[in-house]
């Protein structure tokens, strides 16, 4: 994603209406992102937690909202302090923004800009979710919600975004998110999920999702809108950029589910609902930081190899015990670190800058830049994720106690449950029905249960 840059006052661009719009309706397409992500992980767990899953992505709707107008936009998108952070007291509150103030170098006003990043950091931290499922109380989770935001994801939107930021200054190249959406995120849950411990029944219990035509219904909202997440993150469409990363968007996203579904038929013999939509999410999230540096070819590739890698990757936690209980690490943190690192091999050098992966005659400078970038953010993310989880676990808890785990943290925690079975149509329904009676008694009615 380019970040705002400086140009002389006889170049300076002029408001367009058209990108203007465009990027309007992509924030909102972003925006619906985090919904469809509640419904992919609420279906994916048991009926006891589905409320819960899907509580978890929407609250951070509010938390971060309220959060990035207040000092967020400031801090990963102010005046660079030491190549690590921003600020701008203009940005506080967006109070110090003119309606139709551009941001640097881009004919689109700064108020768009912001609402855009804004629905990033949102659904950044609802990512972690899926990995903490049936276990973390919503206090300790909103909570948590507020200080990673504010200690982990702003600055490294500053470090990989930001005019200044020393990844961005470096050369890494993450068009949409890889490593500040994907790599945090997933580095993020496997650090809290370190610290927190399993589920009660971890490798007994089968834990098998309760719904999968709501996993599907969350696996196409997450496409749909990707297309506003990656196509929108050129911030315009004046040279075509945006339009060839919609274009690769698709076509990974097509290219990880069938190399999923693949890896799933010759390992496992069937091919799962579960696993196309695992491998599309996998595809979108290995395109985001390649996809304006690969050509339509290059993304089958990439989209192909993570999808078979994230498959793989989705039984480690079985391998090496950590509770990972909706696959964010093996999704979202593998398919970052390899979308990423692809961009080193891929680049074209045509796209969105001139910079050539291994493939076609770079060299190795790129790719390490890549590697410099994923180890640098996953690092970061994993340890400070890691001590938020700590300092809140030793002081208010982060866990339900095993009971109310046991018994169901939707009613627990909100009081509720996603499905009333007592109600009109959820029950057995009496039907009384004649039988002949015997000779010389009276015939009373007998009743029948009959299943709704």
């Amino acid at each position: 994603m380019p970040p705002g840059i400086t140009t002389l006052a006889a170049d300076a661009p002029t408001l367009s209406a058209a990108n203007t719009g465009f990027m309007l309706i992509c924030s909102a397409l972003v925006m619906l992102m985090t919904p469809g992500l509640a419904f992919f992980y609420g279906g994916m767990v048991r009926v006891k937690s589905t409320l819960n899953m899907l509580m978890m992505s929407f609250i951070s709707l509010g938390i971060v909202t309220i959060l990035w107008v207040l000092y967020g936009f400031s801090l990963a998108f102010g005046t660079d302090i030491g190549s690590v952070i921003g600020w701008s007291s203009d940005y506080v509150g967006l109070s110090g923004i003119g309606i139709t103030q551009l941001w640097d170098g881009y004919t689109i006003p700064v108020y768009v800009f912001a609402v855009f990043q804004l629905m990033f950091a949102v659904i950044t931290p609802a990512l972690i979710s899926g990995a903490l499922a049936d276990r973390v109380k919503f206090t300790s989770w909103a909570l948590f919600i507020t200080l990673w935001v504010t200690v982990v994801y702003f600055p490294v939107a500053h470090w990989v975004w930001g005019a200044g930021g020393w990844l961005y200054e470096l050369g890494v190249i993450d068009f949409a998110g890889g490593t500040a959406v994907h790599i945090n995120a997933g580095a993020a849950a496997l650090g809290v999920i370190l610290v927190i411990g399993k589920r009660v029944g971890f490798k007994k219990d089968p834990m098998r999702p309760h719904s999968l035509p709501l996993v599907m219904l969350g696996a196409g909202l997450l496409w749909f809108g990707w297309f506003g997440f990656n196509a929108g993150s050129w911030l315009g469409n004046d040279d075509g950029v945006g339009a060839v990363m919609f274009v690769n968007t698709q076509v990974a996203t097509a290219a990880a589910m069938l190399a999923w579904l693949g890896y799933e038929k010759l390992r496992h013999g069937s091919f799962t609902t579960l696993g196309a939509a695992s491998g599309a999410v996998a595809g979108l999230v290995a395109i985001t930081p390649s996809g304006g540096a690969v050509s339509p070819l290059g993304a089958i590739a990439v989209g192909a190899i993570a999808g078979v890698l994230c498959a793989m990757a989705v039984g480690l936690k079985y391998k090496f015990g950590y509770d990972d209980s909706l696959d964010v690490v093996g999704v979202h943190l593998v398919g970052g670190v390899a979308g990423s690192l692809l961009v080193g091999f891929f680049a074209t050098g045509g796209v969105q800058s001139d910079a050539k992966g291994l493939f076609y005659g770079g060299g190795l400078d790129q790719l390490g830049k890549q590697a410099v970038g994923v180890f640098a953010v996953l690092a970061y993310s994993l340890v400070v994720s890691a001590v938020l989880a700590f300092i809140l676990d030793r002081t208010i808890g982060m866990r339900v106690d095993e009971d109310d785990e046991i018994s169901g943290i939707d009613q627990v925690e909100h009081a509720e449950t996603a499905y009333d079975f007592s109600g009109a149509g959820g029950g057995a329904a009496p039907r009384t029905t004649a039988s002949a009676p015997a000779p010389g008694t009276t015939a009373a009615p007998k009743t029948k249960k009959v299943d709704a």
